[in-house]
């Protein structure tokens, strides 16, 4: 698929020199849902404020479905949609307007039906004429989220949307997301809840001190950063791993009744069968055997512990 969003060498340095931008490049695809993940001030929210017109870059280039975001910030602007972290909304508005004026900023005519399918989809159109300020903290983030897709935006941007709502909000907030791939539209998103980037994203993004680490599709990524772990638990428990069992570099459980073994799926030997019959020549008898695939959280964890180290 032809690229919808292209960034390339972009780099944002702040008054008093902070550089929260490094030089970032790349390519989104049209259609593609990736997942923007990386620790508080990583840079994740400058860069999205550079791409909707927010913040201004110190250099580098984006375009928009080919619309420089610069000398053609209108039309660019027009294909995107942004839900921010932070909720800003008129107080005394109403919700059916508060959409509606939204769409009316972008150039977009009036469509009360589109207006309707938006707040009903969020679960909003019983409150259609309710005013912000009636709204509980849930409820005012549906109508962000319905503002932002009031203009049928072609890219969509999602700042840490379902941070501090309820588990039902969520949910929608996910099967909206799918609807919207489904439709084309390319979604951009930055999630503290690494298991949500996990089970929607297509690629997954690391970003790090304003340094793009990687972009890699999700299940590659695993793949080849992966690594699995082996637990194997005692009959009884032992207060340290016995001195024969040095060499495999083992882990002991804080109950003792646990050995935790670590190993690349991808190798040639696995030193599974050296640990466990030297296990059994320690003289330990064990009750059981389990395997666990480690997380995209734990991948994540290794690649910005790294950077940083």
């Amino acid at each position: 698929m032809p690229a919808i969003l292209s960034i390339r060498d972009l780099r944002k340095t702040y008054q008093g020199g902070l550089e929260a931008l490094k030089g970032v490049s790349l390519d989104i695809e049209e259609g593609e849902i990736l997942a923007l993940l990386g620790p508080n001030g990583a840079g994740k929210t400058t860069l999205i404020s550079i791409i909707c017109g927010i913040t201004t870059a110190s250099s580098g280039t984006v375009t928009v479905a080919g619309h420089d975001i610069v000398d053609e910030f209108r039309a660019a602007r027009a294909l995107i949609g942004l839900v921010p972290q932070d909720i800003a909304l008129e107080p005394f508005e109403k919700v059916r307007n508060t959409v509606r004026f939204s769409r009316g900023l972008f150039g977009k005519r009036r469509d009360d039906a589109r207006v309707e399918d938006v707040l009903r989809r969020l679960s909003l159109w019983d409150r259609r004429d309710a005013q912000i300020k009636e709204l509980s903290g849930g409820m005012k983030r549906r109508v962000l989220i319905a503002k932002a897709l009031a203009h049928e935006p072609r890219v969509l941007f999602l700042d840490e949307p379902t941070a501090g709502v309820d588990v039902e909000l969520r949910r929608d907030m996910w099967e909206i997301v799918a609807e919207l791939k489904a439709s084309g539209v390319t979604i951009i998103l930055t999630t503290h809840y690494i298991e949500e980037a996990e089970a929607i994203a297509d690629r997954v993004g690391v970003i790090s001190r304003g340094r793009l680490l990687l972009v890699e599709e999700k299940a590659r990524l695993m793949k080849r950063m992966g690594r699995k772990q082996l637990e194997v638990e005692l009959t009884d428990p032992i207060p340290e791993i016995p001195p024969a069992l040095a060499r495999h570099r083992l882990r002991l459980s804080r109950d003792g009744r646990r050995l935790i073994f670590t190993y690349d799926r991808q190798g040639r030997r696995t030193g599974i069968t050296a640990l466990l019959n030297d296990v059994a020549a320690a003289g330990l008898v064990l009750r059981d055997v389990q395997t666990r695939q480690s997380s995209l959280e734990d991948i994540f964890v290794d690649l910005v512990h790294g950077e940083q180290a």
